[in-house]
């Protein structure tokens, strides 16, 4: 399977380990590369996305609606297995839980990092939330979902994904990352493939990251998560769920690099790339 992937190098000898980024539902790779994937390379860091099966210029669009989350997680697995060490795998929303279906497996991994993520329970607790907390904005996600991109306006975009202050032109631009999902992977998140992690630390530093004014995922799911990993916890204020798009994206981008640098200790990277 042909994986379309966006890799940022740094100009020295990077240091640490490789970091990966996932995307969440009805995105691709590029909304890594606007901001992260070149800040952390600037700052020494080698770093990877990669748009999933049937996501931006990747393979299987045509079959997007039988892809399932076992899908995901193989391509998860096809990306990192490239990379020269085991990597820091960073996911956004379903991403997250690509990342934690992956770690299933116990494969080599440097550390994990969840970024407005499903939780570990699935999606019906974030559906909850926001059913209860903000329905008319459940209501036009249910119908995006089943209608796809078609259906979507800037005024929704922005009402679910960020804040107020999101410049209109960069709006548009983003407006255009916008695809159709999977709902058989919906399904899955729902409990079709529940996560079989059982909570407690894992053995593996592990971050968890939220926005303050996520619609979708919560802080307090968010603190949820956290805890289910006995993990780190920080929720960026003044941000909404598409938190590495945001204007403020730099807080977020700041705190999760000190957190790689105290974690890791930014040890040179010299091993070679092992074979696709």
């Amino acid at each position: 399977m042909y994986l379309d992937r966006v890799s940022r190098y740094p100009k020295t000898t990077p240091i640490g380990p490789p970091l990966l980024f996932v995307h969440g539902s009805f995105s691709d790779a590029r909304i890594w590369d606007e901001y992260f994937l070149p800040y952390f390379a600037e700052n020494g860091y080698e770093t990877h996305a990669f748009s999933l099966r049937g996501h931006g210029r990747s393979e299987g669009r045509e079959r997007l609606h039988i892809w399932r989350l076992a899908d995901y997680v193989a391509d998860l697995a096809q990306a990192a297995a490239t990379l020269p060490r085991p990597p820091v795998v960073i996911g956004h929303s379903m991403g997250g839980m690509v990342v934690q279906k992956y770690l299933e497996s116990s494969p080599p991994v440097a550390g994990m990092v969840l970024m407005g993520s499903v939780p570990p329970q699935g999606l019906l607790p974030s559906n909850l939330h926001m059913a209860m907390s903000h329905p008319f904005l459940f209501q036009q996600m249910a119908l995006f979902s089943l209608f796809g991109p078609s259906y979507g306006s800037l005024d929704t975009m922005r009402r679910l994904l960020f804040s107020p202050d999101l410049p209109t032109e960069k709006l548009r631009k983003f407006f255009n990352y916008v695809q159709a999902e999977s709902q058989v992977v919906s399904l899955d998140m729902m409990g079709l493939n529940p996560l079989r992690l059982r909570p407690g630390p894992l053995s593996i530093p592990v971050l968890v990251l939220g926005a303050q004014h996520d619609v979708f995922v919560s802080p307090a799911l968010v603190r949820e998560t956290a805890r289910f990993y006995r993990a780190e916890c920080h929720i960026c204020p003044n941000m909404a769920h598409a938190m590495m798009l945001e204007a403020t994206w730099r807080e977020m981008a700041d705190y999760l690099l000190a957190w790689i640098a105290r974690t890791f200790a930014a040890q040179p990277a010299t091993a070679t790339a092992r074979a696709p």
